[in-house]
């Protein structure tokens, strides 16, 4: 099994497409070789004239702890090259940035979700490339949350840092194929290539997206397992809610709410009332922990934890979009005045409840809130975009 990075390396007719051209590298801390070595020194130790780095959100250095903690521009203290920031300043490279090479290498880890905003950013460098003559490479990586799709599609106007197009949640592609689908969806015209992976089965027990030869190293800071990997197109929805997703403890993201005010054990015996087949594909536990920092802090939280891994793991029938909607929607039924919806500035989004931002719309916000409506209904509003969304990129596969 050989990601992106690896094909390059090894491969001396893809290395010599670069000779004598000026390179730049888009990375974090999980774009590392087969061996653990970061791209960076890996790329330079193979001769390829690397002129600039630049780091997306949480930084090159995967520092940066939460939302909206920007990071500044540097100099690599090593090789002496800029280390441009795409989470500071700026969202997109700026014309400076950009002339700073004339290939474009981006190795990012995605977890294959529409909020991840990795995916935006190579939305952003490749609009920016198209406009000012560049050629962008995506070294492809796996999806490891794998092939299945999931979620509503972002409704027109709804885009954001954290909504980079009408897709799904869970998008179910590769960034290699992401790009693809940005070039067509939005009629760019530049050289793109993708440097595919060797041996990526999406489908194959037990990894499922992530071969088991390769460690799992945290592409952002709460990116911190596997699972969280799996259950983040559900989990990140509580960074829209007023209760904790486990930030300030060891296991962020992995959690399908906690808080002081709410009692876990009656929240998901409603779950099961409710819509006992979105429980599929996982084990819930009850857990309780109290939050170092965040969301709050230093109060003891009653929470679920759940865990898509090991023998409770079902990759085709986990939904964690659904698993979450629903705990949102048992917490409503059991506690009709409970302020769910966090309101405050969310990815630069001032005038839009942070729920509808990270959904790409109200649709979720209102089934919660609304006493009629049934699982089913959610259901069928998602099933319509997941089906359309498939058929729309099948033909972008490239594993």
């Amino acid at each position: 099994m050989n990601f992106g990075i690896d094909r390059l390396l090894a491969d001396p007719a893809l290395l010599a497409r670069l000779t004598g051209r000026r390179v730049a590298l888009v990375a974090h801390p999980a774009s590392v070789t087969a061996d653990l070595v970061h791209s960076l020194d890996a790329l330079i130790a193979a001769g390829v004239k690397v002129t600039s780095a630049f780091g997306p959100q949480h930084g090159l250095k995967g520092d940066k702890q939460d939302n909206m903690v920007e990071t500044a521009d540097e100099v690599d203290p090593v090789y002496g090259i800029p280390v441009f920031s795409l989470y500071g300043e700026v969202r997109r490279p700026s014309p400076q940035m950009i002339e700073s090479a004339d290939v474009f290498l981006f190795d990012l880890q995605d977890l294959g979700c529409r909020i991840y905003t990795f995916v935006t950013t190579l939305l952003y460098l490749l609009e920016e490339a198209a406009r000012h003559g560049k050629e962008v490479w995506v070294l492809d990586r796996p999806n490891p949350a794998g092939r299945p799709v999931e979620g509503t599609i972002l409704l027109p106007g709804q885009e954001s840092f954290v909504g980079a197009g009408p897709m799904p949640m869970r998008h179910g592609l590769t960034m290699g194929e992401m790009g693809y689908w940005f070039i067509r969806q939005f009629g760019l015209s530049l050289p793109y290539h993708v440097v595919t992976m060797e041996g990526w089965q999406p489908d194959a027990a037990p990894g499922y997206g992530w071969p088991e030869s390769r460690i799992w190293i945290n592409p952002s800071p709460n990116a911190a397992t596997l699972n969280m990997a799996r259950a983040y197109a559900g989990t990140v929805m509580i960074e829209g809610a007023t209760l904790s997703e486990g930030r300030g403890t060891t296991r962020a993201l992995e959690v399908l709410f906690g808080a002081p005010d709410v009692y876990a054990k009656a929240v998901l015996a409603e779950m099961h009332r409710l819509a006992p087949y979105w429980l599929a594909g996982c084990a819930l536990r009850e857990c309780w922990f109290t939050p170092t920092f965040h969301k709050h802090a230093g109060e003891l939280c009653s929470g679920l934890m759940v865990h898509a891994e090991g023998k409770f793991y079902d990759h085709h029938a986990f939904r964690p979009w659904r698993l979450q909607a629903l705990a949102f929607k048992a917490i409503r039924n059991l506690q009709p005045d409970y302020p769910i919806w966090r309101d405050f500035p969310y990815e630069y989004e001032f005038d839009r409840l942070a729920i509808d931002v990270i959904n790409g719309g109200p649709a979720l916000r209102e089934w919660v809130d609304d006493e009629a409506a049934t699982p089913a209904d959610l259901d069928a509003l998602a099933a319509r975009d997941e089906a359309a969304w498939i058929a729309e990129t099948r033909d972008l596969l490239l594993y």
